[in-house]
């Protein structure tokens, strides 16, 4: 009974680890992209397009400011984000480099796209390669700066 016990509490603990992953490793990236194109058009929403990894302490970073920081807020409302796993630098390496997205300058990186699929931004030296370091608040005011750009406005 006792083996019973840490067997389920093992499960229970990965099954929880894994939902908490924000890169889904299994995800069709081209599908979920051209979806939210797709959607794009129709809400008139540019999106942002997050190149990361799960293992990645940046991305992890970035990931929860996305998702309950200041920036939340911000882009929920004027963007629809996709996240894109690149795993070990192995997986969905050709879309970024269909945006111009050098992930070799660093993950977390971001690629920003009109309804029409045309790039407005890309983080080309990597901007939030240090998201971690940056903080909530550096996060923030990275991506203020960044969506006040004209070409961003609705």
């Amino acid at each position: 009974m006792k083996i019973f016990s840490i067997l389920c509490s093992l499960f229970f603990a990965l099954a929880a680890a894994a939902a908490e992953t924000p890169y889904s490793e299994t995800a069709d990236a081209k599908l979920d992209l051209k979806q939210a194109l797709a959607q794009a058009v129709t809400n008139n929403t540019p999106i942002i397009v997050v190149f990361g990894a799960n293992w990645c302490p940046d991305c992890q970073a970035l990931a929860h400011a996305l998702k309950t920081g200041a920036s939340a807020p911000l882009l929920a409302h004027d963007f629809k984000i996709v996240k894109v796993s690149v795993g070990n630098f192995d997986k969905n390496l050709d879309l970024a480099n269909a945006y111009g997205v050098p992930l070799k300058k660093g993950i977390p990186a971001v690629v920003i796209l009109a309804t029409n699929n045309a790039v407005l931004y890309v983080t080309r030296a990597g901007e939030l390669a240090d998201a971690k370091k940056m903080g909530d608040a550096g996060i923030y005011d990275f991506f203020k700066r960044v969506t006040a750009s004209p070409a961003l406005k609705k």
